[in-house]
This record gives structure tokens, C-alpha cells and sequence, in this order.
């Protein structure tokens, strides 16, 4: 069984958060920090949209399947 690279190594613990977030700040500067969380946050929200839309659409499809096949059962007379 293969397991997935992130949870082989283990997720961040402790102080490897520290270096993490210190290796962020100097890529990306404290200036785009603000930036960068506002547009991660929409893509997430976005994202978070979609879902739902396919949730429910996918459930609306399952409801009208069974409403069509239950109606086809039922003899007509």
C-alpha cells in the first residue's frame, strides 16, 4: 500500500510552523502577506461554491432518477 508523501513524512509539527511561516514572510514579503490570504481565501470560497453547486445538482439528478424509475413501475390503468 502507497502512502501519500505529506503523511509518510509526517505533517509540520512545533517549530518547523516557525520556519515555515519565516520562509513565507521572505518569499513573498510582510507587504503581500495581507494579499496573498485575501486571494487564497477567495479561491477557497470559490472552491467551497463549486462543491456545493455540484452537491446539489448531483442531488437534484439522483431525486429525478428515482421519481422516473418509481413511475415507471407503477402500472398505468
Amino acid at each position: 500500500m502507497l502512502i501519500p508523501v505529506p503523511f509518510a513524512l509526517g505533517l509540520p509539527q512545533g517549530s518547523e510552523w516557525f520556519w515555515i511561516v519565516l520562509v513565507i514572510i521572505l518569499l513573498f514579503g510582510a507587504k503581500k502577506l495581507p494579499e496573498l490570504a485575501r486571494s487564497i481565501g477567495r479561491s477557497l470560497g470559490e472552491f467551497s461554491r463549486a462543491k456545493q453547486d455540484f452537491e446539489k445538482e448531483m442531488k437534484t439528478a439522483i431525486d429525478d432518477s428515482e421519481k422516473k424509475s418509481d413511475s415507471s413501475k407503477t402500472p398505468k390503468g
